[in-house]
């Protein structure tokens, strides 16, 4: 593997905020896994686990743009590591509920909501505090990979984790252990070396700062573009993942461990996905692999959704996951290397509700649709919406490049008419 695969590592800060979030993100997806389980097994519904991820998300698609606005106003670093303690709390507290026996679904629901409100905060300040950790800023494309990378592989750890841990020690350990795995990333966080914070002042208040980055992004069409075309497919094809237990139990009759491994090589995919983005060299066309791989998702989702071989479904999954991952990484990428630092936090906050806020909203229609038709037909039409999608992607790339031609030919107009 090229050594160019790992320059952000170079920074220090960077390097702490890898191992810690590494860790914690293992965590996290364990948690997410059990969730899932627990609320699969009390209820038998599809329809549940769509409303547990719109409950854990929703407040992200009503929060984020404030997060964003907080990101651009206050101390990224003290934003984050309150949200980090916040989260560690509401892990705990999930984790007392059910070793105590003493839960139903209304308190899980709750707590996702709480987890939601958290998470609207904090990743506009992550994602915008990542900047400030890369030492050299031409690195920041190979740091956002690399993030990736480490959210997919903690995706295919995690879940593998927590079907074992299902198995042999029940799901209240599975929540445990993601409340101590936040000691990992708080240690990381206070170990860094940050520039001192330079406060701004500022003129205008909350309302007026979120209109402005509203302004900024309408002056911006490629961006505009990339952050509809990530709601879209939040929308219409992430929540495919809210079905993966009815396949786990229904299509092939396993158990918590069969849903563990499906979850982890979708998480094979994403991670393999990240890897083929952070060795990309300098310069790479990212808006044409991000149309390559939307389609590439919507292929593997087509296959996967009535297949009942279990091996083969495995595969397609994991096609799926290769693909899906190019969604958040590129989108990512794109925005953090063309926005002004001034405005990170808020233009991020539009890709946060786009990518986050969305999906809870797709998990209800995927859970209501599912119930009427069925989840092999409803993940069958997520992967025709994916095509979709990237082929309307396609072609706003096209004529994106007529119009940059039609301008380069004015120019030319224009100085050959001065010239005579």
């Amino acid at each position: 593997m090229d050594i160019n695969t790992f320059k952000a590592f170079g920074s220090r800060n960077y390097r702490l905020y890898f191992a810690g979030q590494s860790v914690s993100l293992i965590g996290t997806w364990m948690q997410k896994t059990a969730v899932s389980w627990v609320i699969y097994t009390l209820t038998h519904s599809t329809f549940m686990l769509g409303l547990t991820m719109f409950a854990s998300q929703f407040p992200s698609f009503v929060l984020s743009l404030f997060g964003g606005v907080v990101s651009d106003r206050y101390n990224r670093f003290r934003v984050l590591l309150t949200t980090q303690v916040a989260s560690m709390i509401q892990a705990t507290i999930l984790a007392v509920l059910v070793l105590l026996k003493h839960y139903a679904v209304w308190e899980i629901l709750t707590l996702s909501v709480i987890l939601g409100v958290i998470n609207a905060f904090d990743v506009p300040a992550r994602q915008s505090l990542v900047y400030e950790m890369i030492e050299d800023k031409q690195d920041l494309p190979n740091a956002l990979a690399l993030n990736s990378s480490m959210v997919n592989l903690s995706r295919l750890i995690g879940p593998a984790i927590a079907g074992f841990v299902l198995e042999m020690w029940g799901d209240g350990f599975c929540f445990l252990l993601n409340a101590v795995s936040f000691i990992a990333v708080l240690g990381s966080l206070l170990l860094m070396k940050l520039p001192p914070y330079i406060g701004q002042k500022h003129t205008k208040n909350v309302v007026g700062e979120l209109k402005e980055g509203f302004a900024y992004l309408k002056a911006s069409p490629a961006l505009t573009f990339v952050i509809m075309m990530l709601g879209l497919i939040s929308l219409l094809v992430l929540p495919f993942s809210t079905l993966i237990p009815y396949y786990a139990r229904e299509v092939f009759k396993g158990n918590a461990t069969t849903f563990g491994v499906i979850d982890s090589v979708i998480g094979l995919g994403a991670f393999s996905g990240a890897i083929f983005l952070a060795s990309l060299k300098g310069g790479s066309n990212l808006k044409k692999i991000l149309s390559i791989n939307t389609l590439i998702f919507g292929i593997g989702l087509v296959l996967f959704s009535h297949e009942s071989t279990y091996w083969l479904a495995l595969v397609f999954a994991t096609i799926a996951g290769f693909g899906m991952m190019s969604q958040i990484t590129i989108s990512n990428t794109l925005i953090q290397t063309s926005v002004e630092p001034g405005m990170r936090g808020r233009v991020i906050s539009f890709y946060a509700m786009a990518y986050f806020g969305l999906q809870p909203i797709g998990g209800l229609l995927v859970g209501l649709v599912s119930k009427w038709i069925g989840a092999p037909d409803t993940i069958l039409f997520e992967g025709i919406a994916a095509l979709l999608i990237g082929l309307l992607h396609i072609r706003f790339l096209r004529k994106e490049k007529l119009k940059q031609q039609d301008n380069v030919m004015a120019v030319d107009e224009h100085h050959l008419q001065a010239a005579v």
